[in-house]
């Protein structure tokens, strides 16, 4: 009996360290390691972290707000930000800018905040290295965005744009009575 006593007391104990020791990493693991920048709000905030791309592998496939994606779009995945929510995503390295739409959740990978269709990577200059460091900035409330591409001119317009040629004033109307 004077030895169930003692081995439940050792039990005891050791079972007491262990919650210790838990308690202990979990603490620790709450203060220490890399944390990502504050997520950005709805409407104008600002957020640095690593980016990364997606491109044919997803083509055609079913984004998250339900449409098709198309990976010559300019178009990103964010975990929190509303869908349909426009933002300027900047390489911090190159200084290249482009003007994205959130149209599907990710990134899943551990330290990324944001990936971009290879068309807007292609823009930032990130498909050779496959990640890079970017400033996101949001633009606007999503209830305004409307279905067309964000950030993307027909190939016509940046032809146009490329030779030279002016743009075409926008038609008179006659004035109201």
């Amino acid at each position: 009996m004077v030895l169930l006593v003692l081995s439940m007391a050792r039990l005891r104990r050791q079972l007491a360290r262990v919650v210790l020791a838990s308690a202990i990493l979990v603490v620790a693991g709450c203060s220490v390691g890399q944390h990502e920048a504050p997520l950005p709000s709805p409407s104008g905030g600002v957020q640095v972290g690593t980016a990364s791309w997606y491109g044919s592998a997803h083509q055609g496939g079913t984004t998250s707000s339900g449409e098709r994606f198309d990976q010559r779009e300019f178009t990103a995945a964010h975990r929190t930000l509303p869908l349909g929510t426009r933002a300027r995503v900047t390489n911090v390295a190159n200084g290249r800018s482009v003007i994205v739409r959130i149209n599907d959740r990710g990134p899943f990978v551990r330290g990324r905040v944001l990936d971009v269709s290879y068309g807007a990577a292609r823009a930032l200059g990130i498909v050779r290295c496959g990640t890079a460091r970017v400033r996101i900035e949001v633009l606007g409330d999503p209830s305004v965005v409307t279905t067309g591409d964000v950030g993307v001119r027909s190939r016509r317009v940046r032809r146009s744009l490329r030779d030279g040629e002016k743009k075409r004033p926008p038609k008179s109307r006659p004035p109201a009575i």
